[in-house]
């Protein structure tokens, strides 16, 4: 499946123009953020960070389909995805310095998003199966790249959501690359989405670069999965710049492998010429969304800077409900510890 922006008029489809601004207004404010942290993390204001420009379209399309209740699964990657769903940007921003993910009060369905591999995927379909048993109307979104689809997780999860039923929406952002590895080093399955057909359910590719052919089909998905079927989605987008700020794309990403030009070619660009296009952005409305993300970003990072840091014991506290003897222990000797006792006293 596979549309591109430009072959239909707003007026054939599903979308005010309200829908289509704020999907816009989205992807200014995700573009920025991702702009301010790169920053941030290269002045060693926080110590990591993945960026994420080129895939905008494909997270805030994919978050306008979501309803309130839904669960979404993110993966490390899915900042403009979690910000576009409301996640306040303060959260993201704390999680990079350090602290819980989660400082802000909101009643969102949303999981803590994974930074290993794959390993939120079998969480997604428990998540799914628990609202299946419940008889609830909820679905879950589940995200990751391409590169998880070689892990063992993906196998587990997509198989129990295929044998139970799961509501899951599995949301695969193929960006062309497994953080050095191009997609035909790290699969030999001619798709991702054809990789559903083993768990018995459906497999189904989109324009990622398409914000409003990635809300269609995530919304299909979504209301496929709540009638008990699951769906795997390839998204197909690129990851305009490295890996993680700590990646030297410059490495391993060549000319001598090429993709055409609607899958690289700036989603936020190609947008905002089709809004153009339709007669519905004025430069009025561009200027006032700017200064709005702007103003946002500022909050949120004079929020986060304002957040007091965490006592390095606090470390222990969200693991378990009531906390093992043996990491009683270990919380004891690093309470104990002031920098000049030796490590044999502690044990």
């Amino acid at each position: 499946m596979h549309r591109i922006v430009g072959e239909r008029d707003l007026e054939e489809t599903r979308f005010s123009i309200e829908d289509a601004l704020g999907i816009y207004r989205d992807l200014v404010r995700t573009r920025l953020f991702d702009e301010r942290a790169i920053a941030l993390q290269r002045r060693g204001w926080m110590s990591g960070y993945p960026p994420f420009a080129g895939q905008e379209a494909s997270q805030v399309g994919a978050a306008h389909a979501l309803a309130d209740d839904d669960w979404l699964v993110p993966t490390y990657r899915s900042n403009a995805f979690q910000i576009a769903h409301g996640v306040p940007m303060a959260d993201i921003l704390r999680f990079r310095r350090g602290h819980p993910e989660f400082g802000s009060d909101h009643d969102l369905n949303v999981f803590p998003q994974a930074v290993p591999i794959a390993t939120q995927i079998p969480h997604a379909t428990g998540i799914g199966m628990a609202a299946a048993d419940a008889e609830s109307d909820v679905a879950v979104c589940c995200c990751f790249g391409d590169g998880a689809t070689s892990e063992g997780d993906f196998h587990e999860g997509l198989n129990f959501a295929g044998v139970f039923d799961a509501p899951v929406v599995f949301f695969c952002e193929n960006n062309g690359w497994a953080i050095s590895l191009p997609r035909e080093r790290q699969t030999a399955s001619e798709t991702i989405a054809k990789k559903a057909n083993a768990y018995g359910f459906e497999g189904v590719r989109v324009d990622g670069n398409d914000p409003l052919a990635t809300f269609d089909v995530v919304a299909s998905a979504l209301e496929s999965a709540r009638a008990g079927d699951p769906v795997l989605v390839e998204s197909l987008t690129y990851r305009q710049g490295p890996h993680t700020t700590s990646d030297d794309p410059s490495r391993y990403r060549t000319d001598e492998r090429t993709l055409p030009d609607w899958r690289t070619a700036d989603p936020l660009e190609r947008y905002e010429r089709y809004l153009r296009e339709q007669g519905i952005l004025e430069d009025a409305f561009l200027e006032r969304i700017h200064e709005e993300a702007a103003a946002e970003i500022d909050d949120a990072v004079e929020t986060a800077e304002a957040t007091p840091d965490p006592e390095p014991a606090e470390v222990f506290d969200p693991v378990y409900e009531e906390l093992p003897a043996r990491l009683e222990e270990q919380r004891a000797r690093l309470e104990a510890f002031d920098g000049d006792t030796e490590v044999e006293d502690l044990e």
